[in-house]
């Protein structure tokens, strides 16, 4: 996992629905589950929100180990190749399937890929530990910064 320095986007942490509480849209997730084509999955997600994984990253400690200072960032992982993918959920659930200690922070489909691309990810990789993990490669990625 390489975290991506958040204060680049500033996006990803306003809600855009302040009482959302994490549950999954099952229609969204019934997409995913099902083979469609890249302009349905681009029509779903544009609008659609998704969370993206947040965690804490130690950046200084003090002479007895304390921390000094942190900073919150987002969560990418890294392939065999070398290729760049950040991680996105459908919900809290499957957010916490894959890190009980990662942070939800609600996103649009099309804000999410627009972070992906600043951060030099090749992927959108949505609920990797389940219920249906799919990765969304780049020219999806693409097309799905463009809208919104």
């Amino acid at each position: 996992m390489i975290p991506a320095d958040l204060s680049k986007r500033r996006g990803l942490a306003s809600p855009a629905n302040p009482a959302d509480d994490g549950s999954a849209a099952e229609d969204l997730r019934a997409l995913l589950r099902r083979p469609t084509s890249p302009e349905a999955l681009v029509d779903a997600l544009a609008h659609g929100r998704l969370l993206v994984a947040v965690s804490a990253v130690l950046e200084d400690t003090d002479e007895s180990g304390e921390e000094k200072s942190s900073y919150m960032a987002v969560v990418s992982m890294i392939n065999a190749a070398g290729e760049k993918g950040l991680l996105a959920f459908t919900g809290v659930d499957s957010m916490t399937a894959w890190d009980p200690a990662a942070r939800p922070v609600p996103a649009t489909g099309a804000d999410c890929a627009r972070a992906a691309l600043e951060d030099g990810a090749v992927a959108l990789v949505i609920d990797v530990s389940g219920p249906s993990p799919i990765a969304l490669d780049l020219s999806v990625v693409r097309a799905l910064a463009a809208r919104g």
